[in-house]
């Protein structure tokens, strides 16, 4: 989906004319220093909630402040690059991602690539054909959150040919009514289309949408009225403006309303549609018809009956390939034809599992210990399976876990978390040939560990007794750091085991 950038196409309105507060969440002016305020809505800079990326400024005149800014991603090595957001667990959130190129790399064509959200892949961003034609790309979602934040993510793919990039991030908080007949838990909804029909006006979007989501006009060959009265947005479960039902498609007496939407072909999938409607017509014992909704042929919604007070009706999990047609037809003896209001498309994206909490929490405890970790070693540790972390290996399934840590001889700082001792299923930790220091942490939960390198480092105590636990360890690489005490007899006596604490430490093989 696309907007303009310049200042001239679009309408703003006096902040002192706004009674309606705005979204509550993070606005992020991407790659900027400055807050700005636009359309009323406050962006902020998005320094604190990214650590990897370089800035850039773009030079295009008359283009809008809030696209003059952008965040880009030229670090090939890193497996994805990811915001991560503070949320509150259970919420439902709108996230919307806005693209705007602008030559920033010194090249002609927008680069193509991934953007995920927490552990599943979100949509491929193709911001050619907008560019092209002088405007911004934007993505839509609804999620809830499944824990304390949410990571939002650009990957490189096979048709990346420079840097992925992005300009607006949002992340605003919905009532849990909106879009309540889905388990969010196991898909988001990812939009496809929402329009005002019998619109050729400017997009509907913050204040008069609360949660500024964008209406876009839609007007085809169908007769065009005008509404004259209000529908109460608290009415509706999913709170449209009350701007969209300011105009209507409608058609003749006895006639068919045929409505085809959107004008893109859809892949094949399930998704959940919502349509609003309302009687256009002066409020009174007369303003209302009746009509039956049916898509693609397959009946949606039977006897409808329309008032001046709007009416809402959806479908989840609605199958759906190719072109939709969207049919109205008029009850008998129903005076006056069909009408519609709006409509949104979301297509339902299954979610791909998410890693067991645990093991994020652990990993985030190592990230934190580190004075520089890799640079993708943010969002999910294991999710996208082909966008895990570097170094890591995960179980695949509803609930990943961190069974393989290999960071060998990549440069580390810092110190080695106790929160290493989460990570209950990792069978191989490899750490060595870094710069690491401070103490071995406890590892006696490690159950599953079966090989432990942490050789030439800078570790100092004594050797772990932890270790002695664990019962499949069969290789432990201590050798070439600062580390005293005993040995314990039960490792050095274990058979088959390949212990190396030498050279480089002060220990006593005796137990």
């Amino acid at each position: 989906m696309s907007l303009s950038v310049f200042f001239l196409c679009l309408a703003f309105i006096p902040l002192a004319l706004c009674a309606v507060p705005p979204p509550t969440g993070f606005l992020l002016n991407c790659g900027s220093t400055d807050e700005i305020v636009t359309e009323n809505l406050k962006f902020v800079p998005d320094e604190g909630f990214i650590s990897v990326g370089n800035s850039s400024t773009l030079k295009t005149p008359n283009l809008l402040p809030i696209l003059s800014t952008l965040r880009y991603f030229p670090d090939e090595s890193a497996k994805k690059y990811c915001y991560v957001i503070p949320v509150v667990k259970g919420g439902k959130y709108l996230i919307k991602t806005t693209y705007y190129y602008g030559g920033f790399d010194g090249g002609n064509q927008p680069p193509v690539f991934d953007q995920i959200i927490d552990g599943s892949k979100w949509s491929t961003v193709n911001t050619t054909g907008d560019y092209a034609n002088g405007l911004t790309s934007y993505y839509e979602i609804v999620v809830v959150a499944m824990g304390k934040t949410i990571s939002i993510c650009l990957a490189r793919n096979d048709m990346t040919v420079s840097s992925p990039f992005i300009t607006v991030l949002e992340v605003e908080n919905m009532d849990a009514s909106v879009y309540n007949s889905t388990d969010l838990t196991k898909h988001a909804l990812n939009v496809v289309a929402r329009h005002s029909f019998g619109s050729n006006d400017d997009i509907v979007s913050f204040p008069d949408d609360r949660y500024n989501r964008f209406w876009q006009p839609f007007m085809d060959s169908n007769p065009v009225v005008e509404s004259h009265s209000n529908i109460t947005p608290s009415d509706f479960w999913n709170m449209p403006p009350v701007k969209v039902f300011n105009s209507a498609m409608t058609t003749s007496r006895g006639k068919t309303l045929q409505l085809l939407w959107p004008n893109a072909s859809l892949p094949r999938s399930n998704y959940y549609i919502a349509l609003y409607f309302q009687d256009n017509r002066t409020p009174s014992p007369y303003s209302w018809r009746v009509f039956s909704v049916s898509i693609n042929g397959k009946k949606f919604f039977d006897n409808l009956n329309v008032t001046t007070d709007g009416v809402m009706v959806y479908g989840a999990h609605w199958p759906l390939s190719g072109l939709t047609e969207i049919d109205m037809t008029p009850g008998d003896g129903i005076p006056v034809g069909p009408v519609i209001s709006a409509g949104e498309i979301f297509q339902m994206l299954p979610l791909g599992g998410r890693t067991l909490t645990r093991d994020v929490l652990g990993m985030e405890d190592l990230a934190r210990g580190f004075n520089n970790p890799p640079s993708d070693w943010s969002g999910d540790p294991c999710l996208p399976k082909n966008h895990s972390w570097t170094g890591v290996i995960c179980t695949t399934g509803k609930l990943a876990r961190v069974v393989t840590l290999n960071l060998t001889k990549i440069g580390l700082a810092g110190s080695l978390s106790p929160s290493v001792a989460n990570l209950t299923a990792l069978t191989h930790l490899w750490l060595g040939g870094n710069k690491l220091s401070g103490t071995i942490p406890d590892m006696s939960e490690m159950h599953e560990l079966q090989s432990l390198h942490l050789e030439d480092n800078d570790f100092e105590g004594s050797f772990p007794e932890s270790l002695g636990q664990l019962m499949n360890l069969q290789e432990i690489y201590l050798q070439n750091n600062n580390l005293n005490g005993t040995v314990p007899g039960k490792l050095q006596k274990r058979l088959g085991i390949n212990l190396k604490v030498s050279p480089g430490n002060h220990f006593s093989m005796l137990a």
